[in-house]
């Protein structure tokens, strides 16, 4: 919306709203697995370059997922020895 733009700023508004809504479903989509191509279908893109500023959205995202999950950087609990199940003998009972 430059400065040429003519509409009224509650159809502004509105566009701003509909785009939001537009973008948001892309990205749940294509974060929950739809295809780029559906996705790029959906909206009415002809080029999927238009359709890919979205993936750069689930890279970000993805990336913040793995930064907060990897093992590396989890604290981890220290091992517990764990008791053996009842029945089974271990190497020290054996006669």
């Amino acid at each position: 919306m430059g400065e040429n733009d003519k509409r009224s700023p509650p159809d502004r508004v509105g566009r701003q709203c509909v785009d939001a809504f537009r973008h948001t479903m892309a990205t749940l989509m294509l974060e929950g697995g739809a295809d780029v191509r559906f996705i790029q279908a959906m909206l009415g893109h002809t080029k999927l370059d238009t359709t890919q500023i979205y993936t750069q959205v689930s890279i970000r995202k993805l990336k913040e997922i793995h930064e907060a999950t990897h093992p590396a950087k989890l604290s981890r609990e220290p091992r517990t020895e764990r008791p053996e199940p009842a029945g089974e003998a271990g190497p020290e009972s054996i006669e």
